[in-house]
């Protein structure tokens, strides 16, 4: 192990095409899934491609598609639904996935360390596109709120904003490398002592909505919708969306607290090619052999002692000459054997997914490490000749292996990302330190408490503790109990149980048999303060989020069912009800018996509702009616009635009481 400074990953989360969080994203990685989905012609049609298009030469209608990217619980962060709305899938997808990663790393995300740092980025979005030229949401919301909504530029400021975070927030954009830069800046910022904390990573969310593209013979993308890095059959990229993030810590300061790491960062770089390429999207060798030599020396290492490299492997036929040229420079060490170091592509499996394609990667070799298992590389059969592989260090991956441990030292591997405009990040990762203790099955009485926005929520998570609990690895019950009470949110919906042992543990908490009479799990249940025993933070299911579909603006529009104009009054009551109720976030009917501003309606809202109803239903609803102390239920009523009487003489009688 070497002795220069380092970085340890001690918290990660993300969502990719096929994987709802890391724990999906492994199994299918190491079942060797291709997750890139293939449209039908109706799908595409319904998310508004022109049939024209579509039906026209070169449509191949394939993505690494991100599900459920328009959902967002926006209540957990503060957001009015239409805030929640207005905010890019970006934006949404990036606060949740950053609530998820601190809890994974063992810390409460509504109480965050001090100094704890930002750095992630974001690729550009249809919807931020659409944005600036719908004159509608401009006119409800003001330019200035529509631009803090949907411009990537932000991306670091909200999660500083929402989560309570005041270190450094930056985002960083350098094209396709974004996400692994923002890593190399995050260990820089570590190490200079600029954060003792930090989340780094990335996010791309080109449309939530199935897309495909149109291919174009010459050019980077993927003829029949695969992407094949390093094989024979490769012949270009296919696009994906999807987010990641990792927590960083010192790794100093990580040991001495006892947490759980999943792989230390021993040194990164970050060159740019500069002229010496043929053209400004093209890769350089000259510039990416500099970060990968340069990353190396900073860990104190050789790439020669590497396993295992994660490529940038876009599959196209400059790139990845290039990118093999460049790699097999750095990592010969003159002995000549060839194929003693593995390499593979994560773009193989999701996609290129733009801004948070070296997120994904460097997830992707930390879960490898951790598990002591390499993952192959799909959709790929023999090496192309072109690339003489044979003639290099490497190996093209094409089965899940078991990853051995060298002869002297440990586990080593390089992860590459290279970005249009010339910018390239190399980070060396190494295998964490064995972990000291092992779990007893035996342990004091401890109480777990659990908690959630909403009870079905709570439900859910109880369930994936317990399943925790039963694998084979869980981890000591009190250590379980100890980051419960401080790596979890004390949300509204609070239960409890009391165990000894991991299976009276999972049983409770299948069963939902929550305990009552302890003067700490009761004191947690009425919203006190409570003098939690000591532990360590371990790795848990994180929270169960549980958003509604606020959809995404687009540049094509989807066809919309004809409105029947002629609707029954008790239609378009229902449908005025139903628009208060999505659109305040009401909890049920009972709300409805509330004033607007009782259930957190503002002026923002009352502008965006009096539009809707104008240009959904054709009602003129004056302003001034939400101002009012009427119920909503008479509210609706007399909006949809057309009963305006003397508002604004009501409500200066209502200010002189």
């Amino acid at each position: 192990m070497s002795d220069v400074p380092a970085v340890a990953i001690v918290g990660m989360s993300g969502r990719f095409p096929g994987a709802g969080d890391v724990a999906e994203f492994w199994r299918n990685l190491r079942e060797g899934v291709c997750s890139i989905t293939d449209f039908s012609e109706d799908e595409l049609l319904a998310a508004g491609v022109d049939p024209a298009e579509l039906r026209g030469p070169g449509y191949v209608a394939a993505k690494g598609f991100l599900a459920d990217a328009d959902r967002f619980e926006h209540p957990l962060f503060g957001f009015n639904a239409t805030e929640a709305a207005a905010l890019d899938p970006q934006h949404r997808q990036l606060l949740e996935t950053a609530w998820s990663a601190l809890e994974d790393a063992g810390y409460d995300p509504r109480r965050p360390p001090a100094r704890t740092g930002v750095y992630v980025g974001g690729g550009p979005s249809e919807h931020s596109v659409a944005a600036q030229v719908d004159g509608t949401l401009r006119s409800r919301l003001g330019p200035m709120h529509v631009r803090v909504f949907t411009d990537r530029e932000f991306l670091a400021g909200w999660l500083s904003y929402r989560l309570g975070l005041t270190g450094p927030s930056l985002t960083v954009q350098t094209g396709c490398s974004t996400s692994l830069a923002t890593v190399h800046v995050a260990v820089q910022a570590l190490l200079g002592g600029e954060c003792d904390l930090a989340l780094a990573g990335g996010v791309s969310i080109e449309s939530p909505y199935p897309r495909g593209y149109v291919y174009e013979p010459g050019g980077i993308s993927s003829p029949d919708g695969r992407c094949r890095p390093f094989d024979e059959k490769a012949a270009g990229t296919v696009g994906g969306d999807g987010v990641g993030l990792v927590v960083l810590r010192r790794l100093e300061d990580a040991l001495a607290d006892g947490d759980p790491i999943y792989a230390v960062i021993r040194g990164t770089a970050a060159t740019n090619d500069g002229p010496g390429r043929v053209g400004f999207t093209a890769p350089g060798v000259d510039g990416q052999v500099a970060a990968i030599v340069e990353a190396w020396a900073t860990a104190g290492l050789d790439p020669s002692d590497a396993q295992f490299l994660e490529a940038h492997g876009t599959g196209t036929d400059l790139g990845d000459r290039i990118e093999i040229a460049a790699a097999a420079a750095a990592f010969e060490d003159g002995s000549g054997r060839p194929g003693r170091c593995a390499i593979g592509s994560v773009k193989s499996n999701v996609g290129h997914l733009n801004a948070a394609a070296g997120i994904a990667g460097l997830i992707k070799v930390a879960l490898m490490l951790r598990h002591r298992t390499m993952v192959p590389t799909v959709n790929v059969t023999r090496a192309h000749p072109d690339l003489s592989l044979d003639a290099t260090p490497f190996r093209l991956l094409t089965a899940t292996e078991e990853w051995p441990a060298p002869a002297s030292g440990p586990r080593l591997a390089g992860v590459s990302s290279l970005g249009i405009g010339g910018t390239n990040v190399h980070v060396v990762l190494e295998e964490a330190p064995a972990a000291a203790g092992t779990r007893t099955e035996t342990a004091p009485r401890v109480v777990l408490p659990l908690s959630a926005r909403t009870e079905e929520q709570l439900a859910t998570a109880a369930r994936r503790l317990a399943a925790a609990l039963r694998e084979p690895d869980a981890p000591a019950l009190a250590d379980v109990a100890y980051t419960l009470a401080h790596g979890r949110a004390a949300l509204d919906a609070r239960a409890y149980v009391i165990a000894t042992g991991h299976e009276q543990a999972a049983a409770a908490l299948e069963a939902r048999r929550w305990d009552r009479g302890d003067p700490l799990g009761d004191a947690w249940l009425a919203g006190e303060e409570v003098a939690w025993p000591a532990g360590r933070r371990v790795h848990l299911p994180t929270y169960p989020f549980a958003g509604d579909r606020h959809g995404a603006l687009t540049l094509r529009p989807r066809p919309q069912p004809e409105q029947d104009t002629r609707a029954p009054q008790e239609d378009v009551t229902a449908a005025v009800t139903e628009l208060f109720m999505t659109t305040l976030a009401l909890s049920g009917p009972g709300d409805l018996s509330r004033t607007y501003f009782a259930v957190g309606g503002d002026s923002l809202t009352a502008v965006f509702l009096a539009s809707e109803l104008r240009d959904r239903f054709g009602l003129e609803v004056p302003i001034e009616l939400f101002l009012t102390e009427l119920p909503l239920s008479e509210i609706i009523g007399r909006a949809v009635n057309g009963e305006e009487d003397d508002l604004l003489g009501d409500l200066l009688d209502e200010f002189e009481r």
